[in-house]
């Protein structure tokens, strides 16, 4: 799967889109098929306020538990509970249905420290060597 190009990465394989001043986020299609099948979603409670790089959500799969980390600072503002109810629509759709949670993001400068898709494909490549 291609990763697309508006969104912004981290080096954990975590995505954000932003949208005005709300930023939505989710694993990336990586992150997914490295975990393999996620059978269990731990979202953040509403409200929540994080840090950049915080551990902010639990993605369990049939192989590990992995932190999920914030790609910016915010406050959350919506979850996405049909990825708790179905936790596969992570794995089917990461970068659609699969979204985990939207936030208000607290400083936009904060993206020149995420990596564009093109620097993401490239970080990707790297690490298969």
């Amino acid at each position: 799967m291609e990763n697309p190009r508006e969104l912004r990465y981290t080096k954990e394989h975590e995505w954000v889109k932003i949208e005005g001043d709300t930023a939505t986020m989710g694993i990336s299609d990586y992150a997914q098929h490295a975990l393999t099948d996620i059978v269990y979603v731990e979202l953040p409670k509403e409200g929540r306020e994080f840090k950049q790089f915080e551990s902010i959500a639990v993605v369990e799969s049939v192989k590990s538990v992995s932190d999920v980390y914030a790609p910016l600072s915010g406050k959350v503002t919506e979850l996405n509970k049909a990825v708790t109810e179905k936790p596969e629509l992570v794995n089917k759709e990461p970068f659609t249905a699969g979204w985990l949670f939207r936030f208000k993001a607290k400083d936009l400068n904060e993206l020149n420290n995420l990596m564009t898709a093109e620097q993401y494909d490239a970080y990707l490549a790297s690490l298969k060597h």
